[in-house]
């Protein structure tokens, strides 16, 4: 669809707007960017601005958008080492000129939302999830710091005074928009701010149904800690089944040497292969604690059940069961509810004993309700809404004050051309 196309598509109220796409870091295609990418495509007129951008690993749909950046794009090795520089964010994000822009949408796991816009803009945040390592996981990746008990002390101080920021941040939004219930509630412990639920798009229609599987189970992840991936590696070991493992990160070492002989570590895999797996796989394991999850959708999208922690994200996007309960009716998947290897086996032993009442078709169908159409369709809506509202409100009178002088426009920022190249 062109850019034009796409525009028209839009409704009226948002085909004429300037808007500007504020995302955290460009540097591997996952979650966060395909939501990216759902927005940039509703707004072909968009600038994208974003603290660190990696251009080889734009995916088509931004590789030919003006993409600005921050100062921080200049640092040497800055691609792989981003995630070091937390004590400049603020400063990077609050650097960027959104002076003129009518709609200003912030997309955050990172960092996203602290930039500063003008009265007259609105800002919308789609949040992801409230920044992990400062609040709910802050005691799980500050045991995982390099560096020792120094390296503990520097994060500690640095994760106070980056709370105390976002704190003040969530006030320079007008209007959240969550991608699950769960993240939502996380938005209110943390913010106590209120957050409108829209699913995030999966690419429902590039996956596929096979008439026969294969006798593997599937993990798709990223290799991290909280992931837990060693749960589904330590019960395929002991019950003997096979299991393949495509992701790559910073425990690779340690769940390569956990790998038993019927366990395989495929690393990171085009999408081709990616989805050549999930269609021949007898269930996915999910085994970590998600804001929302796409890879149990994709799972679905092939037709295949998606065995998962129950907790987080997963109850909303599989319908399915507690091992032990009640089967529900028509059911995607079965949930374990223990973060342990025995309730893990015990969810794997209860699906093969039930296997039969798993419908590839109907599996498939309850993953059509998170397609790219529909994300397309229900945030049009709440925009449109929520651009009405917040007119409302300023067209309403504001009390005198002091006359306040325009600030001096902020240094420029890089701009990433056509071509992919920094300029």
């Amino acid at each position: 669809m062109s850019s034009t196309t796409q525009l028209n598509a839009m409704p009226p109220a948002l085909q004429n707007l300037r808007v500007a796409l504020v995302h955290y870091w460009l540097v591997r295609r996952r979650g966060g960017e395909q939501v990216l990418e759902a927005l940039a495509e509703m707004f072909p007129q968009a600038d994208i601005f974003t603290l660190v951008v990696d251009p080889a690993s734009l995916g088509e749909t931004l590789r030919h958008r003006r993409i600005y950046t921050s100062f921080l794009q200049r640092v040497p090795g800055i691609r792989r080492h981003y995630q070091k520089f937390l004590p400049l964010f603020p400063l990077a994000l609050e650097n960027f000129n959104l002076e003129g822009y009518d709609l200003v949408v912030s997309s955050e796991s990172g960092p996203a939302k602290g930039v500063i816009t003008g009265n007259h803009t609105c800002h919308v945040c789609y949040c992801h999830t409230p920044m992990r390592y400062l609040w709910d996981m802050y005691a799980d990746y500050r045991k995982d710091v390099p560096g020792g008990s120094l390296g503990r002390v520097f994060y500690s101080v640095v994760s106070h005074y980056m709370r105390l920021w976002d704190q003040v941040t969530a006030a320079r939004v007008d209007y959240f928009v969550a991608n699950s219930q769960h993240v939502a509630s996380r938005i209110w412990k943390t913010y106590r701010r209120p957050a409108d639920v829209i699913y995030p798009p999966v690419a429902v229609d590039r996956f596929d149904t096979v008439d026969e599987t294969a006798n593997f189970y599937l993990v798709v992840s990223q290799l991290v800690r909280y992931k837990r991936v060693d749960l589904a590696i330590a019960a395929c070991n002991r019950l003997g089944r096979k299991l393949v493992v495509i992701g790559e990160g910073e425990e690779w070492d340690r769940l390569s040497r956990m790998a038993g002989p019927t366990v395989t570590m495929l690393g990171w895999q085009p999408d081709a292969v990616l989805r050549d797996h999930y269609s021949r796989c007898r269930a996915l394991l999910f085994t970590g604690e998600e804001d929302f999850g796409i890879t149990p959708v994709e799972a679905q999208a092939s037709g295949r059940p998606v065995i998962a922690f129950g907790r987080g994200g997963a109850l909303e996007s599989v319908r399915g069961y507690f091992a032990g309960a009640s089967p529900c009716l028509d059911p995607t998947g079965i949930f374990f509810e223990a973060p342990s290897v025995h309730s893990l086996e015990a969810a794997i032993l209860e699906f093969e004993g039930n296997d039969k009442q798993f419908s590839a078709r109907k599996i498939q169908a309850h993953a059509r309700q998170f397609s790219y159409q529909r994300f397309r369709s229900e945030m049009s809506h709440f925009l449109v809404s929520k651009l009405e509202q917040f007119q409302l409100t300023q067209s309403r009178p504001q009390s005198s004050g002091p006359v306040k002088h325009k600030s001096e426009p902020s240094e420029p920022s890089q701009e990433v051309s056509s071509q992919g190249w920094i300029s």
